[in-house]
């Protein structure tokens, strides 16, 4: 049986591993991200934080749970994110919608709750699948992690 601080900690290893591969998509591989991969990062990392701080706290009972809550959430989030991202990759090159201003642009030049409705309607550039490993694009990839980064976070929630 795995302890939670062990459950959080091999979450916050699949988190690093998550930023690892994007980083080396975009530098390594000169992938560049479109808006969506960018707020997937976002709450990657921001899971991650989640997770290294309780694995440095190390709390007991409500602790534990307060975030195992916190991080499931927010791996929640962040699979809705890339579930929307595939949605966006599925659909008919002639229902894609068009492509926006960049994502430093928008942040410029709106307001940031503008911004973030712009960025989750997602773009053209957003529907383009780049790289595929057994025919699942990235963000389908990211979805999977999230999922399992929900599950390691959750898990101490329903047990004694």
């Amino acid at each position: 049986m795995l302890l939670p601080r062990r459950l959080f900690l091999l979450g916050f290893l699949l988190s690093l591993s998550m930023a690892a591969v994007a980083g080396y998509f975009q530098l390594v591989d000169n992938l560049e991200p479109c808006p969506l991969c960018i707020l997937q990062r976002v709450f990657t990392m921001l899971v991650g934080l989640v997770l290294l701080i309780a694995v440095i706290h190390n709390p007991k009972a409500i602790g534990v749970r307060i975030y195992g809550l916190l991080g499931g959430v927010l791996a929640l989030l962040g699979a809705s994110i890339s579930a929307r991202h595939l949605w966006l990759q599925s659909l008919p090159e002639d229902q894609v919608p068009s492509c926006g201003p960049g994502l430093n642009f928008m942040l410029d030049n709106f307001p940031l709750g503008d911004t973030i409705n712009m960025v989750l309607r997602g773009s053209g550039e957003c529907a383009e699948v780049l790289w595929t490993f057994m025919g699942v694009s990235i963000p389908g990839w990211t979805l999977l992690a999230f999922i399992v980064l929900a599950t390691l976070s959750l898990i101490p929630l329903f047990r004694r």
